[in-house]
């Protein structure tokens, strides 16, 4: 018997690509955050371990992948801020302000 979800086209998101169809998605699936046992890992096409949520729509799965801007990100949303946007417009996320708390990271010089 056949899952309805292996028909599903799949499609791995970077913060990048997200777009605020997706984004509204992952906040209404986990909307106080993701925790460890709900992150997906596996190995790309270069064999680089890859962290992410899933979202699903009717024909699509997602695999976001996870970061630190997408916490900040779902954390800090409210869908008034995209109502000029298309909904599959990747341009209408914005990265966040970055809090760097640690002080021996200086890479953002």
């Amino acid at each position: 018997m056949k899952n309805r979800n292996d028909n599903l086209k799949r499609v791995i998101v970077d913060f990048k690509k997200l777009t605020p169809e997706i984004l509204a998605l992952l906040v209404e699936k986990y909307p106080d955050g993701y925790d460890d046992d709900q992150i997906i890992s596996f190995r790309n096409q270069h064999n680089e371990i890859i962290e992410a949520v899933e979202v699903t729509t009717a024909d699509t799965k997602y695999l976001v992948k996870v970061s630190t801007k997408l916490a900040i990100t779902m954390e800090n949303y409210d869908e008034d801020d995209y109502e000029d946007f298309d909904n599959d417009d990747p341009d209408a996320i914005q990265e966040p302000d970055m809090v760097d708390e640690d002080s021996d990271d200086d890479d953002n010089d």
